[in-house]
């Protein structure tokens, strides 16, 4: 089953609950097969990678986790208040 949300790339969320409540961030991809988001800065996490040609060095690299949707509120840009983003079944 897939949602739709009022939530869209480059729009700004402020994280409601878990490890990072509080922070804000810009949305950088909507997963709405997973009812995900990607949110700059926010449940970033370590990664152990073997030295490819786009990652010459290898090493640990920090990527941005998906965060689940009901988790951030959007932020309205006329107030700058976090608002409830409503979603729908498709």
């Amino acid at each position: 089953m897939r949602y739709r949300s009022k939530i869209k790339t480059g729009d700004e969320v402020l994280v409601r609950t878990g490890k990072d409540r509080g922070k804000r961030g810009k949305v950088l991809r909507v997963l709405p097969a997973a009812i995900r988001v990607v949110v700059e800065g926010v449940n970033e996490v370590k990664r152990h990678t073997r030295p490819t040609p786009r990652h010459p060095q290898g090493g640990i690299v920090t990527l941005n986790a998906p965060i689940h949707l009901s988790n951030v509120a959007r932020i309205d840009p006329a107030n700058g208040k976090p608002t409830r983003a409503p979603r729908k079944r498709s």
